[in-house]
């Protein structure tokens, strides 16, 4: 960048992508298979979803910036797919805005912390098997993409 800042590298500014990276990590750290951009029902991406070996869902929602936490207000939208919903932020990003009733994560490039648990919900039965099934075929679609790229692409998310 002209300012001299880098474009990449551990120095490089936190994107979305670089911080929903970090989040991914701590998911898997914390036990939970990871999917980035899963597709729910509504149409809607949560930019990263967990699935526990307990069959808890979990979400987080990615603020790059305040800018961007201001204009999206579609995360209200994430909670009735999830047991537990998180906001994952950076270091430098203004907390106090965010909802209280919601889960914090602290996030880089290369992993997070859970600074706020996420108050926990019970999803009922049917959305549990249907988010469960979506998730199996979403993982198992982008794994068969990655096996034989010859496919031309992959098909919509949905289960």
């Amino acid at each position: 960048m002209e300012d001299g800042t880098p474009l990449t590298g551990p120095d490089a500014p936190l994107d979305g992508a670089a911080l929903a990276r970090g989040v991914a990590r701590l998911f898997a750290d914390l036990g939970y298979a990871v999917l980035t951009e899963f597709a729910l029902a509504t149409g809607r991406r949560a930019d990263v979803a967990g699935l526990g070996r307990d069959g808890v869902f979990a979400i987080a929602e990615v603020k790059s910036s305040l800018a961007d936490f201001r204009a999206d207000r579609k995360w209200h939208e994430y909670r009735p797919f999830c047991d537990v919903f998180y906001f994952a932020v950076s270091e430098d990003f203004p907390r106090a805005v965010l909802p209280e009733d919601a889960g914090l994560i602290i996030a880089d490039r290369f992993g997070g912390t859970v600074v706020r648990p996420a108050a926990p919900v019970t999803l009922n039965a049917a959305r549990r098997r249907a988010l469960t099934l979506r998730f199996a075929r979403t993982a198992g679609f982008r794994l068969e993409y990655h096996v034989d790229p010859r496919r031309a692409a992959l098909p919509d998310d949905s289960a």
